[in-house]
């Protein structure tokens, strides 16, 4: 443990700017402020959010009513088709094996299953959440319904 040596990072420890110090700091007469102007003021500048005199952004949109947005549901959307042609007779599809086979991403959390095309293989759906024609094509197939998630 006594030979491990801390250090602290490169430019970790920087030095703070002087400014108006002569021409040899490279931040002389005007401090980096340039010449004259609102910005080279003491207390010059904008507030933040100005744009200028133009209707700043937080004044341009409504703030009245409801959104729904933050508590919308948004699902990854798969169909019977694909499930037919990516899954063999008997497998069990579940959001692991949707997954595992590049049918949804990761980040997908929730699915739908649609009943878009023809369903020919005994597939076994767990866990996830289906349209009614999508369930009629899986056990006309054959395939069995484990568990529902959210129901519509």
């Amino acid at each position: 443990m006594s030979d491990m040596i801390l250090k602290v990072p490169y430019k970790a420890n920087r030095s703070i700017k002087k400014v108006g110090r002569g021409p040899g700091s490279g931040l002389g007469k005007t401090s980096g402020k340039g010449h004259k102007g609102q910005n080279a003021r003491s207390g010059g500048g904008v507030r933040p959010g100005f744009e200028g005199g133009q209707l700043p952004l937080f004044r341009r949109i409504a703030r009245r009513g409801f959104s729904n947005y933050p508590f919308k549901y948004s699902f990854a959307v798969v169909n019977v088709a694909e499930l037919d042609a990516k899954f063999n007779d008997g497998d069990v599809v579940s959001w692991e094996a949707l997954v595992e086979k590049r049918i949804i991403k990761a980040s997908d959390v929730l699915v739908k299953i649609l009943g878009d095309g023809d369903l020919t293989k005994k597939l076994t759906i767990e866990l996830l959440d289906m349209s009614a024609s999508a369930k009629e094509k899986i056990e006309k197939a054959g395939g069995t319904i484990i568990q529902e998630e959210i129901g519509s």
